[in-house]
C-alpha cells in the first residue's frame, strides 16, 4: 500500500529533542507537572466509545479495502526462544508475499524479530517494501542497565534492522521516575541512528488509563517514532479502549507540536474482524491521516492468515478454511 510523505519530525540537540513542548522536559518536576497536569481519563466514557465504534458495519466493497490495508500494516512477529533461522526466513516469505497463490495481496509491513535473527530476515525481505523491525532493550522485561539496552539497540542497527521496538523501564515509570524513563527513551533513539523507534508501554502493567495517557506523552516527549500498546507476553495487551486512547494522545500532540507519531496495538488481534473494528477507531480517532502503515501497524502473529482466509471469501463466494494459508 502507497505511504504518505513523513510529518515533520521532532528535532535534536545533544540527543534532546526539541519541538513546541520542549521547555516541559527542562527538569523532573515540570515534567511530573506536565504529565500529572493532563486532564484525568473517563474511563466509563472511554470504554463506551470504544465499543461504540466497534459496532461500525462495513459493507463489501469497504471490507476488502479494509483487509487490504490491515494486511499492509501488519508487523509480522516472532519473538519465541524456539525461534531459528530456517523460521525466520519462513516469515520472511510470508511476509514479501502473504497469498503465494494470489499476487495482487499486499506485502505486509514488517516483519519483527529478535536482535540475532535481523540479518537473517533481512536477507529474507531484501528488495521488497518489508521492513525489519528488532525488539531491543532487554525485551520483554526491561530490566537491564541502560549500558546493556543501548548496546542491544546497536548491534540490531548494525544487523540491518529498519526499526527498533523499545520496552520502557515500567517500574521506574511507576515509581514516578519519569526523568528516567525520558533520558532512556531518548538515548535509545539516538542509538537508533535512522532507525524508526517505537516505545513499548506494556498498558498492562500500567494499571490505569491515566498512566496510558502519561505514557503516552512521555514517549512523545522524548521522540518516540511510534507508541506501541504491548509486547504481546502478558495477559492484557492490546485493547480497543487503550488503543483509542493512544489515538488520541498521537492526535492532541501533532496539534500542540505539528509532529506526527504512529500508533501500534500489539498482542491479542487475531481476527479480522478484530482489526477492522481498529481500523475504524483509528479513522475516527485520529483521522485519515494515520490509515497508512507508515503511522499505524498490527503487532501479530496470527491475524495475517485470517485476513487472508477474509480475503480468499470475498474474492471466491467460499471460505478455504486455515489449511489454504501458511502456518507460521
Amino acid at each position: 500500500m502507497p505511504t504518505t510523505a513523513p510529518s515533520p519530525t521532532a528535532k535534536s540537540v545533544g540527543g534532546t529533542p526539541t519541538h513546541a513542548l520542549g521547555e516541559v522536559t527542562a527538569s523532573d518536576s515540570t515534567l511530573r507537572r506536565f504529565l500529572h497536569g493532563l486532564p484525568g481519563v473517563d474511563a466509563v466514557g472511554l470504554e463506551a466509545r470504544a465499543a461504540s465504534l466497534g459496532t461500525r458495519s462495513i459493507k463489501t466493497t469497504a471490507k476488502a479495502y479494509a483487509i487490504d490495508l490491515a494486511i499492509s500494516m501488519v508487523d509480522l512477529t516472532t519473538l519465541e526462544g524456539a525461534d531459528t533461522p530456517g523460521k525466520v526466513r519462513a516469515l520472511g516469505a510470508k511476509a514479501v508475499r502473504p497469498d503465494p497463490t494470489d499476487r495482487t495481496s499486499p506485502s505486509t509491513a514488517a516483519v519483527c524479530v529478535y536482535p540475532d535473527m535481523v540479518a537473517v530476515a533481512k536477507e529474507a525481505v531484501a528488495g521488497s517494501s518489508v521492513k525489519v523491525a528488532s525488539v531491543a532493550t532487554a525485551f520483554p522485561a526491561g530490566r537491564a542497565a541502560l549500558a546493556v539496552k543501548l548496546a542491544d539497540v546497536r548491534d540490531a542497527v548494525a544487523a540491518g534492522a529498519d526499526e527498533i521496538d523499545m520496552v520502557i523501564d515500567r517500574g521506574a515509570f511507576l515509581a514516578g521516575h519519569y526523568m528516567k524513563v525520558y533520558d532512556e527513551i531518548v538515548a535509545v533513539k539516538e542509538a537508533s541512528g535512522a532507525a524508526r523507534l517505537k516505545v513499548i508501554f506494556e498498558t498492562g502493567e500500567l494499571s490505569t488509563y491515566d498512566n496510558i495517557r502519561r505514557a503516552s506523552w512521555l514517549g512523545m516527549l522524548a521522540g518516540a517514532d511510534f507508541i506501541k500498546t504491548s509486547t504481546g507476553k502478558v495477559a492484557v495487551n492490546a485493547t480497543p479502549a487503550n488503543t483509542l486512547l493512544m489515538l488520541e494522545a498521537v492526535r492532541d500532540f501533532r496539534a500542540q507540536t505539528g509532529i506526527q507519531v504512529g500508533v501500534k496495538p500489539a498482542g491479542g488481534i487475531r481476527t479480522s474482524k478484530d482489526a477492522v473494528k481498529f481500523l475504524v477507531i483509528v479513522n475516527e480517532t485520529a483521522g485519515e491521516d494515520w490509515l497508512d502503515n507508515h503511522w499505524f501497524r498490527f503487532g501479530a502473529s496470527s491475524l495475517l492468515n485470517d485476513l487472508l482466509m477474509q480475503r480468499q471469501k470475498l474474492a471466491t463466494g467460499r471460505y478455504s478454511g486455515p489449511d489454504y494459508v501458511t502456518v507460521d
